[in-house]
Order: structure tokens, then sequence, then C-alpha cells
């Protein structure tokens, strides 16, 4: 059969339309950037950097998004971002710096400014009213400091605390967690007692070693002790995070590999879950709630695995998930140490997994909390990745369903 030269054109231009038209089909459609906190290089004293990717709405795959920028100094081990999305802080164990990057709609961080911490910081967190900064720092002296904010800018010293054990205040306190309530009410730190617990060391006081620190803030950002606080928490919490109603605190205790449950009372106490605490896999070492406050999910390090449980919107109970794979664990790579979930869409999950520098992605059933691997994971990093954060593209509705 032949055609004519007219019927050629007309064929390929047609032909050509329509793989167009496909190709354009099957771009990633960017629906949130997450951002990674790792070291450029190997070892202790390798700079640390910020790397941003795209993840996508369809699958949840990442892929390099904008340029790799400096964390500001040595080791970043914590980051955290306003609730606006428009600042991102990071915490530099290395140099004791928590620094600040301006955070463009495309997803392009600019350093801003910084300020010094006198003892090493563990984590950061900014409240919901972007008002506060709270660095939890230390590793002989635990301590609790709370910088103001305008416009993204740390300020001056609001408030600050050291975390002692009442009866045993010459004891050495480790910090491990932070978390603030939605409604800014209250902060609550993890720490253990390394004069109790100090595996393969000296052991010089008889003090419970896992405690939560929690702490009511009051008119113009004073820190005040509720009553009961602090309250214990297991052999070494590790990490802490609150629900978005502002009504249960869950911690995970990485020595007994359990998850601990709380209810916040009135004036920011808190009563522990009855029918706690909860098994988790071996060494639970992070921990995230997703936005609509129905799922948790936990970050295993040693098992080198994510364990997801649903809420009980009534009591707060967690229960495990049995995932799409049968099991009520979710591989990753090898050691997970921070875990998230998407801040747009709240569908996808992602660990940074420091010894094998990667980050692994996992799509979030919405009806039931359980996870399926995402599309071509897990994804390479730098070295050792130690937090991640994440915001909506542009200017995205957030989709989130209270419960």
């Amino acid at each position: 059969m032949k055609f004519s030269k007219l019927s050629q054109l007309f064929l390929v231009s047609t032909l050509g339309l329509l793989v167009a038209t496909l190709l354009t089909s099957c771009d990633i459609v960017t629906i949130d950037y997450v951002f990674v906190a790792d070291s450029a290089g190997s070892g202790s004293g390798s700079a640390g950097q910020i790397q941003t990717f795209d993840a996508d709405l369809s699958t949840g795959a990442l892929r390099s998004g904008a340029a790799t920028v400096p964390s500001g100094g040595v080791n970043p081990v914590s980051m955290t971002i306003t609730s606006d999305y428009a600042n991102l802080y990071v915490a530099n164990a290395g140099n004791s710096s928590v620094v600040h990057f301006d955070l463009s709609g495309s997803g392009i961080l600019t350093q801003k400014d910084l300020v010094t911490v006198s003892t090493t910081p563990v984590a950061i967190a900014a409240n919901a009213a972007n008002t506060y900064l709270y660095v939890i720092s230390g590793t002989t002296s635990a301590t609790l400091t709370e910088y103001s904010l305008s416009s993204g800018v740390i300020g001056s010293v609001v408030a600050q605390t050291k975390l002692t054990v009442p009866g045993y205040a010459s004891d050495t306190m480790i910090p491990t967690g932070i978390t603030i309530l939605a409604n800014n009410n209250a902060v609550f730190v993890t720490a253990y007692d390394q004069s109790a617990y100090n595996p393969g060391g000296t052991v010089t006081s008889t003090a419970n070693p896992g405690w939560i620190f929690g702490f009511s803030v009051g008119s113009g950002g004073a820190l005040n002790l509720p009553t009961g606080s602090p309250y214990k928490a297991g052999v070494k919490p590790s990490a802490i995070a609150s629900d978005p109603t502002n009504r249960f605190v869950y911690a995970t205790d990485f020595a007994s590999n359990q998850l601990i449950g709380y209810t916040i009372q009135s004036g920011s106490v808190l009563n522990f879950l009855t029918n706690g605490p909860f098994k988790t896999g071996n060494e639970p070492a992070a921990i995230t709630i997703d936005p609509r406050g129905k799922y948790i999910y936990l970050a295993n390090a040693l098992d080198s695995s994510v364990t997801p449980y649903s809420i009980d919107l009534v009591t707060g109970t967690p229960s495990a998930i049995v995932s799409v794979s049968g099991s009520q664990t979710n591989s990753t790579g090898t050691q997970p140490v921070a875990i998230l979930v998407d801040a747009s869409v709240g569908r996808f999950v992602y660990t940074a997994n420091y010894l094998d520098s990667s980050v692994s992605g996992f799509e979030l059933n919405p009806n039931t909390g359980a996870l399926s691997l995402t599309q071509a994971t897990p994804y390479p990093t730098g070295a050792s990745p130690t937090a991640l954060a994440s915001v909506p593209h542009n200017n995205h509705a957030i989709e989130v369903t209270n419960p």
C-alpha cells in the first residue's frame, strides 16, 4: 500500500503528536520537596549538606531537585520547617550551630542567619505559630533552649532550662528528641539518665533511666513544669511525637523495643495509656504521625524496617498494621534513623538510612495505613543521612483531614 507525500507527512505528524502526548503524560509531577541532611563525604569531620529531592505525585518516587547546599556546619543531625513552609533550620552537631535557610516555593534553599549553641545540639523544632524555635542540646548536661523567631530570623534566647531528675540533680542526662503540640501550648523532650543506664560503662545512679520532660508554654514563651513532670519513659527513649489533635504523645524506647503512649490532660500533664507499652521492632530510633492523626510509623534501626500502627481515635491505643507483604514490618536501607510522612498529601513515608547512605520510600494506603514500596526505592544520598524534612511543591493545597 502506497501513501502520497501529503499522507506520509500527516501520518508522521500524527505519530509525533501521539508520542509527545504519551511522554508528557509520563512526566513526573512534583508534589513535595524532600530535604535530606547528610555529610558531603565519609568520616565524623565531614562538612554537612542538605540535598533536595522532588517527590512524584503518583508514585512517591524521588529524583534530584534543586541544587545541594552546605548545611552551614559539620555533621547535621536535625531539621525543622516553619508551618508556612518558608523557613528551614538545621542543627549541626560538629560545630554546635543552628542555621536558618530561606525556602522558596521552588525548593531552593538560601542560607540566612545562624546561632551558636553552647553545647552540642541534638534536635530542634519550631512551633506552629512560627514564634519560637526550640533546641535540645548537651552530651553531658541536657538543656532546652527557646529562641524567638521573627519572619524566620532566629532571635534572642527567651528561656533556657536544664533537664534534671528530681533527687538526682548531678546525674548525666542525654537528650534525644523533642515535640511541640500543634496548639503551641506545650513542649515535650525525651532524655535518658546515663548515670543510671550506661551499657558497657559505669553506673552510678539508682534513678529511673528514661524520662519525658514536659513544659507548658506560658506568656512570653515562659516554660513551666506541669504537675508530675518529668514523666517516666522506659529505659532509653529515643524519639517522641504528638498527634495533631493535641490528645496523645508517643515515645520510642530504643533499649526495650517498645512504644510508650500517653494521654495529654489539662495543663499538659501526661498520663500513661493503661494498656501499653506496645511492642516494636528492634531498636526503634525515629517516629512520625501522619497529618490526619490516624497512623504512627516507627523506624527500627537494628531491624532496618518500618513498623506501622493505626491509632484508636478514642483511646489513643496503637495497633500494629499488617502490610501488603503480609508482615508487620517493611524493609528499609540499613539503619534508618529518621522518618517522615510527606507534607502535601500525606501519602508517602520516607526513611533516612544512615549506614547505606540512602532514603527508602513507601506509599501509604490512606484507608488502612499499610505501606508498599515506592518506585525505584531506595534513593542514594550523601554519606550518613540523619534528618529529613518535607514541604509541599509551590502552592499545592495540603490535603489534611482531622479525625
